[in-house]
């Protein structure tokens, strides 16, 4: 079995959100078996920001729904959306 390579974009519920603290609590809310490989804060409009997560994650069934679900979890997530999905 293979590992995917998922990269997620996470909106805040606004611009006041301290996406540090989102980064932090991402950190702490990844499922068993998932990797987080990297994080970046991103600009995307009028003191907007989102944060890319990619994550190496094992290629089984509902691992991506798991995760998806964790990070929508965390303190001041609005939404969760894959981005790019691929196979290593």
């Amino acid at each position: 079995m293979g590992e995917v390579m998922v990269l997620f974009r996470l909106m805040p519920h606004g611009v006041e959100t301290d996406m540090d603290a989102v980064a932090s609590g991402v950190k702490g809310a990844v499922p068993t078996g998932v990797r987080i490989r990297g994080m970046q804060i991103k600009d995307i409009a009028f003191g907007l920001k989102a944060l890319l997560v990619a994550a190496a994650m094992p290629d089984t069934g509902g691992i991506l729904d798991t995760v998806e679900e964790a990070f929508a979890k965390v303190a001041g997530v609005e939404s969760v959306e894959v981005m790019e999905e691929s196979l290593v």
